[in-house]
C-alpha cells in the first residue's frame, strides 16, 4: 500500500473527526512542511495558538521538508493549470506526492480526477 501525502483539507477533516479521514492515521502518511504551515495558520485563526501548537506537536514526527526543485515543479504545475485556480500549497503537496510515488489525499474538488489522488469527502 502506498504512503499517503495528506493535504490541509485532510488535516482539517482529521481534526474535525470526519470518519472518512480518521483511518488515515492508521496508515503510512507524511505531511509536507508547507502544508503543516498552512494548517497551523488555519488552526491559529480559527482556534488559538495553544490548539495550533498542540496539533503541530501531534503531527511533527510525520513532517517532511520540500526540496526547492519540487517547489519549482509545483510553480510550473500551477501555471500549467491556472484555469483551475489551484492553491500553491496544494500544488506543492501534489507534486511532492507524485515525485515520491505517494497518493495525495484531499477533498479539494480541483484534484478529484488527477493521477495519484485519493479524493475523499
Amino acid at each position: 500500500m502506498k504512503t499517503k501525502c495528506l493535504d490541509t483539507y485532510a488535516l482539517i477533516e482529521i481534526h474535525d473527526e470526519n470518519p472518512n479521514f480518521i483511518n488515515y492515521l492508521n496508515e503510512d502518511f507524511v505531511i509536507i512542511d508547507l502544508i503543516m504551515a498552512e494548517f497551523y495558520g488555519i488552526m491559529l485563526r480559527n482556534y488559538n495558538e495553544q490548539t495550533a501548537q498542540y496539533l503541530f506537536k501531534k503531527f511533527e514526527a510525520y513532517l517532511k521538508p520540500v526540496d526547492v526543485k519540487i517547489l519549482i515543479k509545483a510553480v510550473k504545475f500551477r501555471q500549467e493549470n491556472k484555469k483551475e485556480n489551484l492553491s500553491f500549497f496544494d500544488c506543492v503537496g501534489y507534486v511532492y506526492a507524485l515525485e515520491n510515488n505517494m497518493n495525495f489525499v484531499t477533498g479539494d474538488k480541483e484534484f478529484k480526477n488527477k493521477d495519484n489522488v485519493e479524493f475523499v469527502k
